[in-house]
């Protein structure tokens, strides 16, 4: 059984997940990829938009990304016991090469891209997704910003829901 809050976020997160996979939006910002990457796209298309999140980080938390990633590493180690195997398999690596940190910078997230693409053997193909990210970058980004005014309203409404507390930190 998972604590209260550890809960709290992972029904939050298969809410936004279930979200995110329907919405008009996302899936405009697939439709751009998808010929390349066919069932790819999806998680490309959400790297595309961890990296606007980091890049433009300021503008929707007050903790700097660094002090964030930092508290959100020893946030998961502190629950460790309770994360999944495959959870637990990669958040080494995810800290050691601090990767919430690295998608807000295209070498960072082009990184990110070539170490997915090694998990999958080469089938994916992610290592080239960088070059979509620049080719269509302002269109993506214009896609990242008017999915999360949206993705701010709807987990707004889970709060109130009672689905989770606002987290304080």
């Amino acid at each position: 059984m998972f604590p209260k809050e550890v809960a709290a976020g992972i029904i939050l997160h298969r809410h936004i997940d279930t979200y995110t996979d329907t919405h008009p939006i996302v899936k405009e910002s697939k439709s751009l990829i998808r010929e390349q990457y066919g069932l790819w796209s999806s998680v490309i298309v959400d790297l595309y938009y961890d990296h606007f999140l980091a890049a433009n980080w300021e503008e929707f938390h007050t903790t700097p990304l660094e002090q964030f990633s930092l508290k959100f590493y020893r946030d998961l180690k502190e629950y460790y016991p309770v994360l999944p195997p495959k959870v637990q398999r990669f958040l080494p690596i995810m800290m050691e090469h601090n990767w919430l940190l690295q998608y807000a910078t295209i070498d960072g997230i082009s990184s990110i891209f070539y170490q997915m693409n090694k998990r999958t053997k080469g089938k994916s193909k992610m290592n080239f997704a960088p070059v979509e990210l620049e080719e269509h970058y302002d269109l993506l980004k214009s896609h990242f910003f008017s999915f999360m005014e949206e993705l701010e309203s709807f987990t707004q409404m889970k709060i109130q829901e009672g689905l989770i507390t606002k987290n304080r930190s």
